[in-house]
């Protein structure tokens, strides 16, 4: 087994490297503006805005309110528990804070990341797009959250390694990993869909035996069903409760609505260049799940990516965290690294630094602003 665990590790050893450079150039950047700010770069990665959120949950459990000014309840129920009983988990064994703990464990998440997207697209496009699938992962733009104190990079990994087991048709692996990522994010249920997606067609074609194909399926929901339905328990509201709660937070899915409206906004007004511009954002955006579907992406992939694109797109949630929410849904990016696999070798290169080093500098400048990611 370690034989076979190192020999799988050196197949991805160029992707795991590509994306370490890529983030160690963006930490780099975000430790230097912080020294010339004058401010601690290890409080901006893991002591902020949902960072101080996961530490409350580990310090005192789920019991924490805070009143908004506008006298909202933000409860951290809000919050899936996977990555703060990890962090609780890493604070015991070691000196880390609950909340360096916290980056610790995003830097080897992004690290699995990486690994599983690029044997997964290894698998449906080939290494060299698998490469530089892993490397516009990386670098993009909010990519600084893979840094942080947050549960991006826990759920990308469990969800590219649960994508991956699907489409080789591991189904009781796929089935656990879909249950750890739907304890880590409400968005786990996108990878239940794809798991159940994978195993209707392999029942229906006859490609899986019957009972690991079931058992998988059976697997996949129980994280976010069994979390979302403990909130509704202790809301006393076993239906409607962990909405109640996001509602609170002013999260909700509202068919796009609210981001259609935001957009309007900004088109009718001043900002109408960035307007223009986020609009076309959205467009492209559509454009790189229809490249997908012409590319012949498997189904589990194209259901993953859609529920992922709809949930951060027609929810009524705070628009600055769009961009992060997005994050997730790789498998888009997966055409413009067929393209860049496709170009010279240089060009591909001058494309990654320009990206990596504009990401770097654009992360810095975000954390040290007032709003949260």
């Amino acid at each position: 087994m370690p034989q076979l665990l190192l020999s799988a590790v050196r197949h991805a050893r160029a992707a795991l490297l590509l994306y370490a450079g890529i983030r160690a150039l963006g930490l780099a950047a975000l430790f230097l503006w912080a020294h010339l700010a004058d401010r601690d770069a290890l409080v901006l990665l893991s002591g902020r805005w949902d960072s101080l959120w996961y530490v409350r949950v580990v310090e005192h459990g789920y019991d924490f309110t805070l009143t908004a000014p506008d006298g909202r309840v933000l409860s951290d129920l809000a919050f899936f528990p996977l990555l703060p009983w990890l962090e609780e988990g890493v604070s015991a064994l070691t000196p880390l804070s609950p909340g360096h703990a916290g980056v610790v464990i995003s830097a080897l998440a992004g690290l699995a990341a990486a690994w599983g997207i690029f044997l997964l697209v290894t698998e449906v496009a080939g290494e060299r797009t698998a490469l530089f699938t892993v490397g516009l992962w990386a670098a993009l733009p909010v990519g600084i959250v893979q840094s942080m104190a947050y549960s991006e990079a826990l759920f990308t990994a469990l969800a590219a390694w649960a994508l991956y087991a699907t489409v080789r048709g591991s189904w009781p692996l796929a089935g656990a990993l879909a249950a750890l990522a739907g304890l880590t994010r409400p968005v786990g249920m996108a990878v239940a869909a794809a798991v159940w997606a994978g195993a209707y067609l392999a029942l229906r074609h006859g490609t899986g035996r019957r009972a690991p194909v079931l058992w998988g399926a059976a697997l996949a929901p129980l994280g976010a069903a069994g979390y979302v339905l403990w909130v509704g328990h202790r809301t006393g509201n076993l239906i409607t409760g962990y909405l109640d709660v996001q509602g609170a937070w002013g999260n909700g899915f509202d068919g796009g609505l609210a981001f259609g409206r935001f957009i309007a906004d900004l088109l009718l007004g001043p900002a109408f260049p960035a307007g223009l511009a986020l609009l076309a954002g959205v467009v492209l955006l559509g454009r790189l799940y229809w490249a997908g579907v012409r590319q012949g992406q498997p189904p589990p992939l194209l259901v993953y990516t859609g529920i992922v694109l709809l949930l951060a797109l027609c929810s009524s949630a705070y628009f600055g965290s769009k961009p992060r929410l997005l994050m997730p849904a790789f498998p888009l990016l997966i055409p413009l690294a067929a393209a860049l696999a496709r170009t010279t070798a240089a060009r591909a290169r001058a494309v990654l630094a320009g990206m990596a080093a504009g990401a770097a500098v654009y992360g810095a400048f975000w954390l040290h602003g007032s709003g949260p990611p």
